[in-house]
């Protein structure tokens, strides 16, 4: 039961039921365990709901470390709370993807194929970036990006940190030239086999950032969806134009 705790990780959805799993293999230890709380909130994916339930059910267990009457009031607060919302896969993805590129160091980032702009939105929150750009084919999706980030109403201050062009991904561009790093989220699968070489060109040869994060559907994920089969498409792929 350790390892999901060690990596921080599980590749499946939790629920309830592993508030079962979690009581009976730490029978004996976990309840008077120092690291009693992390070990929960890990193996149940930092799930609030579950882990206070979890928490609760352990401080009624003998060895807990809590008063019984409160760990009875905790267990009946926690039970009658309503199921937190699931965080959608796509969300984690670019939480992680931001996160990556804090960690990176750096001080200006390359949005490559930003589309409506949900990462630029993130972007925006860390300090640490003083020179956003986004870049993207579509200029409607420009659009919609520039109204998600309130271009328009933003504070100069604040305006000056962010720009939005218009280009393709297979081009050699100047523009996109000295960023420190660059962010390429669920694009690459949408490029033509033929042209994968210009874009390997266009963004390691000429932008050329640091520090490169790029992300691209793995049909393995497919466990952490509650209704999709093994093997199915979690969207539908466009016919090509011909």
């Amino acid at each position: 039961m350790l390892i999901p705790v060690l990596d921080d990780q599980k590749h499946y959805w939790v629920a309830e039921d592993e508030i079962e799993k979690l009581l009976r293999h730490g029978e004996g230890w976990l309840p008077s365990h120092p690291a009693r709380d992390l070990i929960t909130r890990r193996y149940l994916k930092h799930q609030g709901r579950l882990t206070r339930l979890a928490l609760a059910r352990l401080e009624t267990v003998d060895g807990g470390l809590a008063d019984p009457d409160d760990a009875v009031e905790a267990l009946e607060a926690a039970a009658d709370a309503p199921p937190e919302p699931k965080q959608r896969l796509h969300d984690q993805r670019l939480d992680r993807v931001a996160d990556e590129l804090k960690a990176s160091g750096a001080a200006s980032v390359l949005d490559l194929g930003c589309g409506s702009g949900k990462l630029l939105a993130r972007l925006l929150k860390v300090r640490q970036f003083i020179r956003i750009c986004g870049v993207d084919a579509s200029s409607r999706e420009l659009e919609i990006a520039a109204e998600r980030l309130h271009l328009q109403e933003m504070a100069p201050s604040q305006r000056e940190r962010i720009n939005l062009l218009h280009g393709a991904l297979t081009y050699r561009d100047q523009r996109l030239v000295g960023f420190d790093a660059a962010a390429i989220v669920e694009v690459i699968e949408h490029i033509d086999p033929p042209r994968l070489d210009a874009f390997a060109d266009a963004v390691f040869g000429v932008a050329h950032p640091k520090t490169v994060v790029l992300t691209t559907p793995n049909a393995e994920y497919n466990a952490r969806y509650e209704t999709l089969d093994e093997g199915e498409l979690r969207h539908a792929e466009p016919e090509r134009a011909k």
